[in-house]
């Protein structure tokens, strides 16, 4: 009886513990956080890199104090927070969570200790945008998840670039790849007016509010917290952090009063909707990594062919160069080849498109990978074959064009159609530098529901129902390759 109550005790969900009676005990509160691009809410120090910096960092050490234990922050992706949280992470998160009534439902918020509002931030110079209506027919930047996409998505009409990251927008409106961003205003504060090519226009628009949120259950948290905040509200603290970092204004006045995340609300109530009406947006999502995959696909098709040709039967140097091209590509990874096209070719007077810069990554990266699948299948061929060739005087590339490769490409024809599966999937990785595909559009739709298992399960058939075609195709392919049934 008492091995059962401690495996239940073991067993149990970080819900249904008393979790501020074990902060108290282990004498630390873990916060969750994305440092990654997370001025000015918590962000490494230039100075000391192994430090975090933050208005949410002074915020927290300040709450920490008052309740007596240390702070430790957890790293944990913005738009993965609620689920990390709800899963038992870390113990609570401020990381500029906004109060909506879809969070209201799988998280328990403290009471208000930020009224933000969002700002529109255009180049200098730019005179096409004065108001929030002006932003439609133009290609917005905003955070993944947040209340700014909302209101977008709301306006309508509007080509929304979806980021992860807070500094990467800001970038990209300075090289001219959108006409604006729009942000929460301490965001736009500290990317937006540091930048010179930059400018706000217009007024703060909405209002809403930051909260810290906790696990549904951790009622005896809540209270804490909510003491903590109206006592480092009432002494100025909280002012003095804001003012510090400054993003503190005349607004938070409204702080003071009672609080209430009611009033401060200025999204739609959330509606419950059902699964069907997603389908549309995930199937443009689909849409969208279908072309991106097969165009990808066609460029690492040649180029591994032009590749692999150039190690076997060019001359010494092109062999080396090819043999370097095909090392360097297997040996870094994909994401990094992605960010030197996208964000690094800028600072050379290169600025491509996402689309673009994404073909050409999946491509030049899957082309390394088909290379050596063509010089496999080449290998595969009886050498004695290309002799005779020669010998009756064909001319040594007809020689491979016709004689050789037709046999290859039967040999390569299953590895390749793997590999065209597994760019299927590798196409979500470009979401990295602003591409909407299918999984970037499913992740979108997740974290403004939070119908994760249900939406997931739509999206995983979209997958399969794209490249089970392609293993049915190959099949058939290398079945007429053979010459039929024998």
């Amino acid at each position: 009886m008492a091995f059962a109550v401690a495996v239940l005790s073991f067993c149990s969900t970080p819900a249904a513990a008393d979790t501020l009676a074990n902060i108290k005990a282990r004498g630390t509160i873990l916060w969750g956080a994305d440092a990654e691009g997370g001025a000015p809410y918590v962000f490494p120090d230039a100075k000391h890199p192994s430090q975090l910096v933050g208005f949410e960092v002074d915020l927290m050490d300040a709450i920490a104090r008052e309740m007596g234990v240390r702070p430790k922050h957890y790293q944990n992706n913005w738009d993965g927070l609620i689920p990390s949280l709800t899963k038992g992470d870390f113990d609570l998160t401020p990381d500029g969570i906004e109060v909506t009534p879809a969070r209201e439902q799988e998280v328990l918020f403290s009471r208000p200790f930020y009224l933000y509002s969002e700002q529109i931030v255009v180049r200098k110079g730019d005179r096409r945008i004065h108001t929030f209506e002006d932003l439609k027919e133009k290609r917005v930047g905003t955070l993944s998840a947040s209340a700014a996409m909302d209101m977008l998505q709301s306006l309508g009409g509007v080509d929304i670039a979806i980021y992860s990251g807070q500094m990467e927008p800001y970038e990209d409106l300075a090289l001219g790849r959108l006409d604006a961003v729009f942000m929460d205003l301490p965001i736009a504060a500290y990317y937006g007016r540091s930048n010179p090519k930059l400018e706000f226009v217009g007024d703060p628009v909405g209002e809403g509010v930051y909260a810290i949120a906790m696990r549904r259950g951790d009622d005896a948290l809540k209270i804490e917290v909510d003491r903590i905040l109206e006592f480092l509200i009432t002494n100025g603290t909280i002012q003095r952090i804001f003012e510090k970092w400054g993003i503190w204004n005349d607004a938070q006045q409204k702080l003071q009063a009672p609080p209430s995340s009611q009033g401060f609300t200025r999204f739609q109530e959330a509606k419950q909707i059902a699964l069907v009406q997603f389908i549309p947006t995930l199937l443009r999502g689909a849409g969208i990594t279908l072309v991106l995959s097969c165009v990808s696909m066609a460029l690492a098709v040649m180029l591994g062919l032009l590749l692999t040709i150039m190690r076997l039967y060019g001359p010494s140097l092109l062999g080396r160069l090819a043999t370097i091209y095909v090392e360097v590509y297997r040996g870094t990874p994909l994401l990094v080849q992605l960010y030197m096209l996208y964000y690094g070719l800028p600072n050379i007077g290169i600025s491509l498109t996402p689309m673009v810069a994404a073909v050409l990554g999946l491509g030049m990266n899957y082309a390394a990978y088909e290379s050596e699948n063509y010089r496999g299948g080449i290998g595969a061929v009886n050498k004695g074959q290309m002799e005779a060739a020669l010998a009756l005087g064909m001319p040594r590339m007809m020689a491979v064009r016709r004689i050789v490769l037709p046999q290859a490409v039967r040999v390569t024809l299953p590895a390749v159609t793997n590999d065209f599966i597994a760019l299927f999937k590798d196409s979500s990785i470009v979401s990295v530098i602003t591409m909407v595909e299918l999984t970037k559009t499913y992740n979108m739709l997740a974290t403004t529901t939070f119908k994760y298992f249900q939406l997931g399960l739509i999206t995983a058939f979209l997958y399969f129902a794209m490249s089970y075609p392609l293993s049915l195709m190959s099949r058939r392919l290398e079945w007429k390759l053979k010459g039929g049934l024998r």
